[in-house]
């Protein structure tokens, strides 16, 4: 989930190139980046690419890492702009990696930028994420896959797992997903630095869904979608979680409250990214460029992977 502020920077980028910009009928490979604003910018000069490393439908897991691994992009965000670091970065360790946009749904003011997605109804959002890991299992013939998730994304993964057929709580053996890994997400709802009260007083509700989509106004802590999500408990049998937070988030507010619980069945491994690293300092948006966030990503999937490096980054995108 990010702020009207970033949508409206968007909207504003997007309006001024897509005149000149076409969607190609089959996606192409987009340029690794060390950060989101590069990575957002690219993506309005070339519509629907793909982050590199990811989509290769004739990857075939190893015995290192036997599950696939599918990258679930946040609101506003797309499978590029969101991912341009981490997917090759996983690529490059041996994963298969997989990406997909979702919640473009062409009924609120920020379709207006073709980059922005991820801003429809989560509930609908979540059988685009079912048919998807579908694609992917049958692709490469693995019995279950692992889901890495930023702000929404962490979110929708767990509606997935919850309402459209991700997990088998009867009989977890049946899970498609072992492992989720979220950056960020919105697990408990968000205050947004307080425009969520502000949106109460004034009764913005209704105006906040035809502007920024359903799944902004979703994200709200006091949502009846947060509640629902939230009824039974933070998990459900058979799924190690792994949570990141950063203490800088400006999005997901109380950065905290990103944090889980584990109910039977499940494990939850709740992370800060400042512990042992206090120079980075990397924002909601920033995150997923971390050279520690990639590198704690990495540990959840595999505990045998290199302990997650401490780099200096600056909280800007």
């Amino acid at each position: 989930m990010h702020t009207p502020g970033y949508v409206s920077a968007v909207c504003a980028a997007a309006a001024a190139t897509v005149l000149a910009t076409s969607t190609s009928a089959a996606a192409e490979t987009g340029p690794e980046q060390d950060n989101f604003f590069p990575a957002m910018v690219h993506s309005i000069l070339h519509l629907d690419i793909d982050p590199p490393g990811a989509n290769d439908w004739n990857c075939r897991p190893g015995a290192a890492h036997p599950r696939p691994v599918v990258l679930v992009h946040g609101t506003y965000e797309n499978r590029y702009n969101n991912w341009a670091r981490m997917s090759p970065e996983l690529k490059a360790q041996g994963y298969c990696v997989y990406a997909l946009d979702f919640g473009d749904t062409d009924d609120a003011g920020v379709a207006v930028a073709p980059t922005v997605k991820g801003y429809g109804d989560i509930r609908k959002s979540s059988k685009e994420l079912a048919a998807f890991v579908d694609k992917v299992l049958a692709a490469s013939g693995s019995a279950q896959v692992d889901l890495v998730g930023h702000s929404q994304g962490g979110t929708l993964s767990r509606w997935y797992l919850k309402a459209d057929g991700g997990a088998t709580p009867a009989d977890p053996s049946k899970n498609k997903v072992k492992k989720v890994v979220q950056l960020g997400a919105t697990n408990h709802g968000t205050t947004m630095s307080g425009i969520e009260t502000l949106a109460d007083v004034i009764h913005m509700q209704e105006l906040g869904e035809k502007t920024l989509g359903v799944a902004g106004v979703q994200q709200y802590e006091k949502s009846e979608f947060i509640k629902e999500l939230n009824a039974d408990g933070d998990t459900v049998p058979g799924v190690d979680y792994t949570v990141i937070a950063t203490k800088y988030d400006e999005i997901t507010t109380p950065w905290q409250s990103t944090f889980m619980t584990a109910g039977p069945g499940a494990t939850v491994h709740n992370v800060t990214l400042q512990e042992g690293c206090f120079v980075d300092f990397s924002a909601h948006l920033s995150m997923s460029y971390s050279p520690r966030a990639i590198g704690l990503v990495t540990q959840a999937l595999d505990p045998s992977a290199p302990a997650a490096p401490c780099v200096p980054r600056a909280p800007a995108f």
